[in-house]
């Protein structure tokens, strides 16, 4: 019985520390966003444009070339995206 009791205790720790990392992790990425928005607002402002990550002529290339997936590929190595994004800026980038 007190095993089971145990165990549940730890289910509930689990549970806990799940939701509250997960809570911060929302709040962590909400401050990214904004904290995105207002150096958006800054570079425009001062009339600065963001500079053109190296290695995307590389990309543009692959997808003349209709290599897709090795675009993304490249795309994610060069800017650090996520897949999600790098395939979405290489669909962009083909027109689809």
């Amino acid at each position: 019985m007190t095993t089971l009791y145990l165990l549940l205790a730890l289910v509930a720790t689990a549970a806990w520390i799940t939701s509250t990392v997960t809570l911060r992790m929302k709040a962590l990425e909400r401050r990214s966003e904004r904290l995105e928005r207002r150096l958006g607002l800054v570079l425009d402002h001062f009339g600065i444009e963001e500079p053109e990550p190296a290695g995307l002529d590389e990309v543009r290339a692959l997808v003349r070339e209709g290599r897709t997936i090795e675009a993304i590929r490249v795309y994610r190595r060069v800017t650090g995206a996520d897949l999600l994004e790098a395939k979405q800026a290489v669909e962009a980038l083909t027109g689809v």
